[in-house]
């Protein structure tokens, strides 16, 4: 069963195959997805790490989170399901029910 992970506190510059590479030395990866500011694209310093298992996944939290990556000490732990807002529907967090 497939794993997402959450990774914070990236380098601006990181790309997403160099995120690959870093988590492929410690298990297989399905997909790497860094975020990005809607308008002008610019990462947003985290992004999600999808591991082959609960084997890989557990193994690049103890092994990968602390660790420098790109002159920044990167973050990783077990991403959380997205939550939704029940009244409305819409997705809970920053910028709730905000419409452009």
């Amino acid at each position: 069963m497939p794993t997402k992970l959450y990774v914070g506190n990236l380098s601006f510059k990181v790309t997403e195959s160099e995120l690959q590479e870093l988590f492929q030395k410690v298990g297989e990866v399905r997909s790497v997805k860094i975020i990005t500011d809607r308008y002008t694209g610019q990462s947003r310093g985290f992004g999600f790490v999808e591991m082959a298992n609960a084997e890989d996944a557990s193994r690049a939290i103890s092994e990968l989170n602390g660790k420098s990556f790109k002159e920044r000490q990167i973050i990783v732990n077990e991403a959380r399901p997205e939550r939704e807002d029940r009244r409305s529907g819409r997705r809970e967090g920053k910028g709730k029910g905000r419409r452009y």
